[in-house]
């Protein structure tokens, strides 16, 4: 039977106690903690590594590709983001070292915290590379003809409004790009402003949405000058002018405030409808009823905040612009087959004082945005920068049987083929597939 003396330990067994404290080195990071912590460093590196700037060819390198100014644009903006991350980066490298050489809570807690905010600005700057990516991908896809072809109409909008100007402005640049994205509507997403799906930071050159159902119909395409405007508002130095005048003008003709109000709020997208037509013609009036031309609960239905004009109306106010564009058959050719459909302009919820002051407004609101100079423009007007006049519609009727024969339309410009696209469906002058071929093919060959 053991003894109590058997159960103490022996002398040898007692660790030696020495008379003065040492001085106790920190122990290594454990054989799973060491090589953790080294990784965090590699990992992030890595990923500053890989979020790298495109490379010129990276997508192609024919007329569909990204054009070296595109590429360049968004360069510069994952540069610049590249840099604070590579920072963070050593910051991390370093956390880690000081880990190593001295384990402790304190030094751990420190790491991981600069490796979270490491990660946050992976994924924010990830997003951005890989929304850039994927437009730019698109170039590489069946559907990069398409594409090519819109960014040609934007161009050459562009090019008319600067040309038309009667004074020079800085050229902007690179020009806007379009993209396909599934969904209803188009739009647009204009130079320098921050987008929340790039993270708040600015948008280095204009976008244009397109949705497949658009761009399968190309005699929809007005959609393209509709969105392009909204970017020449801006770039024009537009952006408050107008606004400013439409409240002006339709104040001083005696109409009440609440009734000013709603054309002011409408300034922008009404800016864009009147662009449309100026640019494109009579058949862009015929693409917006497309869109507008929905249920009557829709079509009547106000919006107090919404900054489209309530689609009734939308349409009746391009027809005012059509007439004084010089083609006053048209117009109301449109306005009563409009009427026709929508009898009733009291069934919908728009408030009684804007309907009932409809035909006073109207005019003096297409005049005050169309018809008189503004001095960012060189002290012309909008009507003089993008004259579309009767002759140009004969050369659009001329295309339009060209483009629905398959035959070279000539020199017509970009814009002028939408409207000869429709043309030539509502003639029946080919089938609708022939025509959008035909369409493409013009465009992306130029």
């Amino acid at each position: 039977m053991a003894t109590m003396a058997d159960t103490m330990p022996t002398a040898s067994a007692t660790p030696a106690v020495s008379a003065q404290p040492s001085k106790a080195r920190p122990r290594r990071p454990a054989h799973v903690m060491l090589p953790w912590l080294r990784a965090q460093s590699i990992n992030l590196t890595r990923h500053a590594a890989a979020l790298r700037p495109f490379k010129g060819d990276e997508f192609g390198t024919g007329a569909e590709a990204p054009t070296a100014g595109h590429v360049q644009a968004v360069n510069g903006l994952i540069t610049t983001l590249r840099k604070s991350l590579l920072k963070m980066s050593g910051k991390v490298a370093k956390s880690v070292a000081e880990a190593i050489e001295e384990p402790s809570s304190a030094r751990f807690e420190d790491l991981v915290r600069k490796k979270e905010h490491g990660h946050k600005w992976v994924r924010g700057i990830e997003k951005i590379w890989d929304f850039y990516f994927e437009l730019f991908g698109q170039r590489q896809s069946n559907y990069a003809n398409w594409l090519l072809s819109c960014d040609r109409i934007a161009l050459d909008c562009y090019q008319v409004a600067y040309i038309g100007l009667g004074i020079a402005r800085s050229i902007p640049a690179p020009p806007p790009f379009a993209f396909m994205r599934t969904g209803f509507a188009p739009a647009t997403m204009r130079r320098h402003i921050p987008l929340r799906r790039l993270g708040k930071q600015l948008n280095p050159f204009p976008l244009i949405q397109l949705p497949y159902h658009r761009l399968v119909n190309p005699w929809t395409l007005a959609a393209v000058l509709h969105e392009v405007s909204h970017n020449l508002q801006t770039e024009l130095g537009l952006s408050r002018p107008v606004p400013r005048r439409m409240a002006s003008v339709l104040l001083k003709a005696g109409l009440p405030k609440s009734v000013a109000a709603v054309w002011t709020r409408w300034n922008r997208e009404m800016f864009s409808d009147m662009c449309a037509l100026l640019l494109g013609g009579p058949q862009a009036l015929g693409s917006l009823m497309d869109v507008v031309g929905r249920s009557p609960e829709a079509t009547f239905g106000y919006n107090a905040r919404g900054p489209h004009p309530t689609p009734y109306l939308r349409t009746l106010i391009s027809c005012e612009l059509l007439r004084r564009m010089g083609f006053p058959r048209e117009a109301e050719q449109h306005a009563r087959a409009w009427m026709r459909i929508y009898p009733n302009p009291y069934f919908g919820t728009i408030p009684r004082d804007v309907v009932g002051t409809f035909q006073r407004a109207c005019p003096i609101a297409v005049d005050a945005m169309c018809y008189r100079p503004f001095p960012s423009l060189g002290n012309k007007s909008l009507a003089q920068v993008m004259p579309f006049k009767p002759k140009d519609e004969k050369i659009i009727e001329e295309a339009a049987k060209r483009l629905a024969a398959g035959v070279d339309p000539g020199i017509v410009p970009e814009r002028f083929l939408i409207g000869a696209s429709r043309i030539a469906l509502e003639q029946k002058l080919a089938r609708p597939g022939v025509i959008m071929k035909n369409f493409y093919l013009e465009l992306s060959r130029r």
